[in-house]
């Protein structure tokens, strides 16, 4: 029992220093993208809203998808940061399972267990709904992105996606918008 409760502490206290959402239960098992084909997939997304996570801290967030070689995508995440700085994260992203190839696993760094990147929706030229949950015992900690194509995404779109995520359990009112101002963001938009 004190096993749990430390494990209980622990990540109550990462989830409020970080803002995650970390929720009791199990990952829900949502249905994702039919027949998703990564090469539609590839080229750069600009994120329109996301759950918050202690890794991503900048605004202007784009992500940069290109094929390494069959079922292997290169992730090239940008953010800019407070100072002017841009910051920067180069990853993987793999297909877990080739049956199932909208449920993908991303790894940032060596040595790090991969994390969930499930597509829930893509029209591949228009928005993409991304949905990752990672289960710790008693606790599940979700992640969620609305990406477009365009720093930005109609109102009507954004608000589908949401219905998405609302069927699954996701509180979308702790979704945070990003900032893709055309001026404020013009060396992310180049």
């Amino acid at each position: 029992m004190k096993t749990m409760q430390v494990i209980f502490l622990t990540l109550l206290v990462v989830s409020v220093t970080s803002a995650q959402v970390l929720k009791s239960g199990k990952c829900p098992t949502p249905d994702v993208q039919a027949n998703f084909d990564a090469s539609k997939y590839l080229e750069k997304w600009y994120e329109i809203k996301k759950l918050p996570n202690p890794f991503q801290v900048g605004e202007c967030s784009t992500a940069l998808y290109s094929l390494k070689s069959p079922g292997v995508i290169e992730v090239l995440n940008s953010e800019l940061l407070d100072d002017g700085t841009i910051n920067s994260v180069v990853g993987t992203a793999t297909v877990k399972n080739s049956s199932d190839p909208a449920k993908l696993e991303v790894t940032f760094f060596q040595g790090t267990p991969p994390g969930p990147y499930w597509v829930l929706s893509t029209d591949y030229e228009g928005h993409s709904l991304v949905y990752g949950c990672t289960d710790y015992v008693l606790f599940h900690l979700e992640y969620s992105w609305i990406l477009s194509r365009e720093p930005t995404l109609p109102q009507e779109t954004v608000e589908k996606l949401e219905g998405i995520l609302s069927s699954i359990g996701v509180d979308v009112n702790k979704m945070l918008p990003t900032k893709q101002d055309e001026v404020y963001c013009s060396v992310m938009h180049q």
